[in-house]
């Protein structure tokens, strides 16, 4: 790049000394004809070395400080431009990163959510599998207290009729039965009245 620059410029201080070189300083102001266009010796010579010497100085002292500057300026903008690439893909690389954990948090919402639904609905079954076993069991007791209160009101109330039966049997019939006969016959016409109806 240096030397590439460096050719170029010694191109351009060649071409500009030559047209210095082939302008007439001094023809120009006497405003002769075709003098103008050819330099006089004692001026071109002049002319030339002291063009020449300002290029040498220029190309020493000037030329290699504003390469130099064109150089560090070039690195410059290169570091600048692999900063910004860099930059970039970090930039990228950071999106994607955040974009992947917007996609494992939604996922995790998800799962959260499943796994609440499926244990509101165990728990929602538990509760009516015991709801239900607690209603059967009190159903079950109740029939269970009717059964006994039934049973044991059918018991009062044989006894009842049995003692009102052998009451009504003595005022009726007399005396000519015992007791315990008399009794017999109407627990026999109980069981008779109470066949039929099945309890």
């Amino acid at each position: 790049m240096k030397s590439t620059t460096r050719g170029q410029l010694a191109r351009a201080g060649a071409a500009i000394a030559v047209a210095v070189a082939g302008m007439p300083t001094a023809a120009l102001a006497e405003g002769v004809g075709a003098d103008i266009l050819i330099p006089k010796p004692a001026e071109f010579i002049p002319a030339l070395i002291a063009f020449l010497i300002i290029w040498i100085v220029l190309a020493k002292l000037v030329w290699p400080q504003v390469l130099s500057m064109m150089d560090k300026r070039q690195e410059k903008i290169q570091e600048d431009l692999d900063a910004a690439e860099k930059s970039r893909l970090d930039a990228a690389e950071s999106a994607k990163s955040y974009e992947q954990k917007i996609v494992e948090a939604h996922q995790q919402a998800d799962e959260i959510i499943s796994k609440a639904k499926k244990e509101a609905e165990e728990e929602r079954s538990a509760i009516l599998a015991k709801a239900q076993k607690e209603a059967a069991d009190v159903i079950a007791k109740a029939h269970g207290a009717v059964d006994s209160e039934r049973h044991k009101a059918m018991i009062e109330l044989s006894g009842s009729v049995v003692d009102l039966s052998v009451e009504i049997a003595t005022k009726i019939i007399g005396n000519d039965l015992t007791e315990d006969q008399q009794r017999k016959l109407a627990e026999k016409y109980l069981a008779e009245v109470s066949a039929p109806n099945g309890d």
